[in-house]
């Protein structure tokens, strides 16, 4: 079967291109290997985004999102998205459940958190080292936790943790935050949030269980045995490009590089959202970054009839 754009990525970059090109008459389908929503999809309280009702969450907004683009006609399946090939017509799009032809390709596959990298962290995630407060905060009730990071999302969890945890300790690189400063008064204001500054988080230790967390201080050099119950883990994100190398061009930090009309080097590829170099990723530029696709798309399709 074939269509006039296929959108991968099913986050709000993807959902927003999707109701744009079908309202624009386009014959769309959005592929998406896990769930709706993306990273959002783990966020427990949306304040920054316009007209939200109070109480939105990620998955409410998302589902709304995806509601929309069923009204307007777009089409989902759940498939991983392999390659592509340009062909005289457009591109065939290789996924593990077949191939799929398109005129033009929106690429809105997001940004996954990073890790730290240290000694224990793999071998204990998902027994105490946790990317994803919302997911497993409950397991951590009337527990002490760790916070590796300091920026906004660092901060969120933090605040969204001592709902459960008895005790909160964010461990940051610098002498002092990163996050909004909304934020950070309030994890002043908190009484359950400690902070462990200028330090990194050397080892992750347990038997089978999250023990201990040993942090070294960046600017003594002296190291720290703290007991944990439970990491966990936001120090920034990287871009899911790795399917499109060789093929769009990628940054210093392999993020996808568009102009203002989203673009890539290759002309019927377009990419929108957290995958792409921009100075500022939160749900409202990924569906404004979506929604520009999306026109260019159809100014793209029009000018092949």
């Amino acid at each position: 079967m074939s269509y006039d754009t296929i959108i991968i990525g099913a986050g709000p970059a993807g959902l927003c291109a999707g109701v744009y090109a079908a309202r624009g008459a386009l014959k769309v389908l959005i592929i998406e290997k896990g769930g709706i929503g993306g990273q959002i999809a783990t966020s427990w309280d949306i304040e920054n985004y316009p007209g939200a009702p109070a109480g939105s969450t990620g998955p409410s907004l998302t589902e709304r999102m995806r509601e929309q683009c069923v009204a307007f006609g777009v089409e989902f399946s759940t498939r991983t998205y392999l390659s592509f090939t340009k062909t005289d017509s457009g591109f065939l799009v290789e996924t593990d459940s077949g191939t799929l032809a398109t005129q033009t390709l929106i690429v809105a596959t997001g940004a996954e958190p990073k890790m730290i990298g240290c000694k224990g962290e793999k071998e204990l995630r998902g027994m105490g080292v946790s990317y994803c407060a919302t997911c497993d905060a409950n397991f951590f009730r009337g527990l002490k936790v760790a916070v590796v990071g300091g920026g906004d999302t660092a901060l969120e969890e933090s605040l969204y943790l001592t709902k459960f945890a008895k005790e909160v300790v964010i461990i940051h690189r610098r002498d002092e935050l990163r996050g909004a400063k909304i934020l950070q008064q309030r994890i002043r204001d908190n009484e359950k949030i400690s902070m462990i500054l200028d330090s990194v988080v050397e080892e992750i230790k347990g038997n089978g269980l999250v023990e201990a967390v040993v942090v070294r201080n960046v600017k003594t050099g002296a190291t720290t045995e703290v007991p944990f119950d439970g990491v966990f883990v936001f120090v920034g994100q990287k871009p899911n490009t790795e399917p499109f190398v060789g093929y769009l061009e990628r940054d210093a930090r392999d993020y996808l590089i568009t102009d203002e009309e989203m673009h890539t080097n290759i002309p019927g590829i377009f990419a929108a959202g957290d995958v792409r170099k921009k100075s500022l990723r939160q749900v409202v530029t990924a569906v404004a970054d979506g929604a520009i696709a999306a026109v260019n798309v159809i100014k793209f399709v029009e000018e092949l009839k």
